[in-house]
């Protein structure tokens, strides 16, 4: 689906989708005889957050589209910034689940083992109660490790394992970036099983062009410009420049809660 079908198409709204924390609201969006399902959230469905500021939650989501588009990594459903019959908000492609549960990638598991067992990498011990532990792990997936880098560099403070939704070929898509861009240090996920490790090539050469898009006056840093603020842009720059000095997957900084809470 292109973001002008979204951005074009007359939008409908037929549902909601109760279990979300703000208004997300399930549409059909038509243009050209063409008619396809989308999320939409209005900004007027924003619950307030105490440090982001109010009605921001749908722009963050376009920025992190449009970065993850800028790195040429398909990870984020097409968003866009729209009106609809609510308002403004955002409006995002809807990703239907696979038909067998066979074509669902597992991407997270609770193991008792105390290491992960091949292809896995853990993420930390966690408790089930009664005394019980077992270790967090998710899978050693390159489709994985480019939106833990992602993450990274949009600084997003819930990555949590619900956001993460199975496609068809067995690819899976991340949804619900509204904390991001925080100008302080705020990465909250449940992909740490790389933290210090270094940098795939590929993610390093990523960086560097988006480094590049990200000088003044460059396209995408005039389009962040309308959706996010001149400091959130520069603590985007800076954690680019710091993933290309370092070259390595960040660690928990021990300033911030490391994992989200819930972690689903």
């Amino acid at each position: 689906m292109s973001d002008a079908f979204l951005a074009e198409g007359e939008l409908t709204v037929r549902g909601r989708i109760q279990e979300a924390s703000n208004a997300v609201l399930y549409c059909t969006v038509e243009h050209d005889g063409r008619s396809a399902a989308c999320v939409y959230k209005p900004v007027a469905g924003e619950r307030p957050l105490w440090d982001f500021p109010d009605g921001t939650l749908a722009q963050r989501e376009v920025a992190a589209y449009e970065v993850a588009r800028a790195c040429g990594w398909d990870l984020i459903p097409p968003t866009v910034l729209r009106e609809g019959p609510y308002g403004t908000g955002m409006v995002q492609e809807w990703i239907d689940p696979p038909e067998s549960s066979d074509e669902v990638p597992e991407l997270l598991a609770l193991v008792e083992d105390e290491e992960p067992g091949p292809g896995w990498k853990a993420v930390g011990f966690a408790e089930l109660g009664e005394g019980r532990t077992a270790l967090l792990v998710h899978a050693d997936h390159p489709r994985l490790r480019q939106l833990a880098v992602l993450d990274a560099v949009i600084n997003n403070g819930d990555r949590k394992g619900g956001h993460l939704l199975p496609g068809a070929d067995g690819r899976f898509f991340a949804i619900d970036h509204g904390v991001t861009f925080n100008a302080e240090d705020k990465l909250r996920t449940l992909l740490w099983g790389w933290a210090g490790e270094p940098l795939p090539a590929e993610a390093v050469e990523v960086l560097r062009g988006l480094r590049t898009a990200l000088a003044d006056a460059a396209p995408l840093a005039a389009r962040l410009a309308e959706l996010i603020t001149e400091a959130e842009i520069e603590g985007l720059r800076a954690r680019v420049a710091g993933l290309l000095r370092s070259g390595r997957h960040p660690e928990p900084s021990g300033e911030w809660p490391a994992i989200p809470w819930p972690p689903v």
